[in-house]
């Protein structure tokens, strides 16, 4: 037996059964045509229409579990496939003039099949409906996962445009203010420069856990390229926003990073900006702080030059 039948064995052998019985019912209780009386228009049209719904049945047992839903469409397939075959037999097989028993098995399962069959398929129909929702929420997931780092936890650059898209309207439609944070880690590059990328990577993924402990739980934070992350703060004004960026640069100072190699500490320093949105679109604000933080960094160096 193939192997996809083997789970509904007990199903195939009481079908098969149910047809044998038929069989014997008519050879016992019935006479054999002749050859030349056989109606072959019949026989080939409903011996035919048999023979596909038997073949509906090996696909339907082919392509579906076993389960209440595969047991009412084989129940259903099957209640026609056994009213067919009576059908069919009685081309072969005459039966006494007055007997009714014939009849009854030709047409008593046959609307039984087809109730079976629309119940199977209104199950199967929700089934699907069920399918295609968890479909729809793994493509979901799949997609936003897509735009997740690939070092840190975090949103990448198109997952913060996304969500602040959303932000944004949301805000908009509440009437409540929103703001961004920016943190930039000074002198990054440096710690690539003298202890090599895998610490980069460590110092970056550490700074993440540092500053996820600095947020609140409505929060979100992205890595938007490199050492450079934002943060949304949503119903925040930007008097609180500035607060928070001043905080997150307080707690990257007083890290006490050591580096794996050695174990030496690096005085890690980030600057940080916040502003409020306004009429903004995600591609503007996100614009309008990056400026931000170019003047917030260039101070220093201005204040140095001097």
């Amino acid at each position: 037996m193939a192997a996809f039948l083997i789970p509904h064995k007990i199903k195939l052998a009481i079908l098969l059964m149910l047809a044998n019985l038929g069989l014997l019912l008519h050879l016992l209780l019935g006479e054999v045509k002749p050859f030349a009386s056989w109606d072959w228009t019949d026989i080939v049209g409903e011996g035919g229409s048999a023979l596909l719904v038997l073949l509906w049945i090996g696909l339907l047992l082919k392509s579906r579990p076993a389960g209440f839903v595969t047991n009412l469409l084989f129940a259903g397939l099957g209640c026609l496939f056994f009213s067919l075959w009576m059908d069919t037999l009685d081309e072969f097989i005459a039966q006494a003039p007055g007997a009714r028993w014939d009849g009854w098995l030709e047409s008593g399962p046959m609307p039984v099949g087809f109730v079976l069959l629309t119940l199977g398929i209104y199950h199967w129909h929700r089934e699907q409906l069920a399918i295609n929702v968890q479909m729809r929420n793994r493509e979901r997931i799949y997609r936003e996962h897509r735009q997740f780092d690939q070092l840190t936890p975090l949103g990448d650059a198109g997952y913060l445009r996304s969500q602040l898209q959303l932000a944004l309207e949301q805000a908009r439609q509440a009437r409540q203010p929103l703001s961004l944070v920016m943190l930039d880690l000074d002198e990054f590059s440096s710690v690539n420069r003298e202890y090599g990328q895998a610490e980069g990577d460590r110092v970056l993924q550490v700074l993440t856990q540092l500053i996820l402990l600095n947020l609140r739980d409505h929060d979100l934070l992205c890595r938007l390229a490199g050492d450079r992350f934002v943060v949304l703060l949503p119903n925040t004004g930007e008097s609180q926003a500035r607060v928070i960026a001043l905080e997150l640069a307080e707690a990257v100072r007083a890290l006490a990073y050591k580096t794996i190699a050695q174990g030496e500490r690096l005085q890690l320093q980030a600057s940080t900006v916040a502003l409020m949105a306004r009429q903004d679109d995600p591609h503007s604000l996100l614009q309008r702080l990056t400026l931000v933080m170019a003047r917030a960094k260039q101070a220093p160096l201005a204040q140095q030059a001097s």
